[in-house]
């Protein structure tokens, strides 16, 4: 099975109509009929039922489409990675501002200590992007926070620490020591629902505490947060039963990169000596 041949596959097998598919391919539907023929001849399995009405997957075609979307993606990214590799020598971390729990400064340092590192450069990237430049191969590495999709990507945990409700100063419940998930009308599983609402339409932490401070949203935030960035009008009150927020670095699971694997490598023992300093 080749490159094209999964190709083709995955055209009908999103379009499940030939003669669609053939179209977005940019040939005509005979040969395209022929080449998904011969595919399901070399797997000797069935990918599509065919009626003279509709088309529609197999469970080995749904099998396929998965699998099939994954390898495309790694092809292309290899062959990004490859550019990048041509152009500029060096790793990508892709890292949303302010959603490094305070570790990218260590975590850098503490690589560019090793012997044979290569340069890093960080990319900045929005809310829950990392994994698609993981995935097409704009990025070597990231961090972030989950929950996020895992599909093709290795993980390492680097911090779980609490969050914190972040309201106005003047909102009433900002009188109170501490909170609780029903105060803000939340349970543990619209957490995180909640925050995505909230971060709409804003592009980055500074938007959106500007926000919370005139009383327009009430949020939560890793905890870290809170004393890298005070802000006048803005209260921050624990809420010990909000679940916490895990910081995880991810990179591609078919990364055979030396200078990635030392790069978490670091990253792990700055985790490491962060949370004992804490404990």
């Amino acid at each position: 099975m080749d490159s094209r041949s999964l190709q083709y596959f995955v055209a009908v097998a999103e379009e499940l109509n030939f003669a669609r598919a053939a179209e977005r391919l940019g040939i005509s539907p005979p040969p395209l009929s022929r080449a998904i023929r011969k595919l399901e001849a070399e797997l000797g399995v069935t990918l599509f039922e065919r009626t003279t009405h509709q088309v529609t997957r197999t469970p080995a075609g749904d099998v396929l489409l998965s699998e099939g979307r994954l390898a495309l993606d790694a092809l292309q990214a290899a062959g990004r990675r490859a550019r990048r590799a041509a152009e500029r020598p060096g790793l990508v971390l892709a890292v949303k501002a302010d959603g490094d729990a305070g570790l990218l400064e260590p975590i850098l340092e503490r690589y560019a200590s090793e012997p044979g590192s290569v340069p890093v450069t960080v990319r900045l990237c929005g809310w829950q992007e990392q994994p698609r430049l993981l995935r097409s191969g704009e990025a070597d590495a990231a961090l972030v926070h989950a929950p996020y999709d895992r599909t093709g990507l290795d993980t390492e945990t680097l911090a779980v620490e609490p969050r914190l409700a972040v309201l106005a100063a003047s909102h009433p419940l900002a009188a109170r020591d501490r909170l609780e998930l029903a105060d803000l009308g939340l349970g543990p599983d619209t957490v995180d629902r909640h925050i995505d609402r909230t971060r709409q339409g804003l592009q980055d932490l500074a938007q959106l505490l500007a926000v919370v401070a005139l009383g327009e949203a009430v949020t939560l935030l890793p905890a870290s947060l809170a004393t890298r960035y005070p802000r006048p009008g803005v209260a921050y009150r624990p809420v010990p039963d909000a679940p916490p927020v895990v910081l995880d670095l991810a990179w591609p699971q078919q990364s055979r990169s030396t200078a990635t694997a030392a790069l978490v490598c670091a990253a792990t023992a700055v985790a490491g000596a962060a949370s004992r300093a804490g404990a």
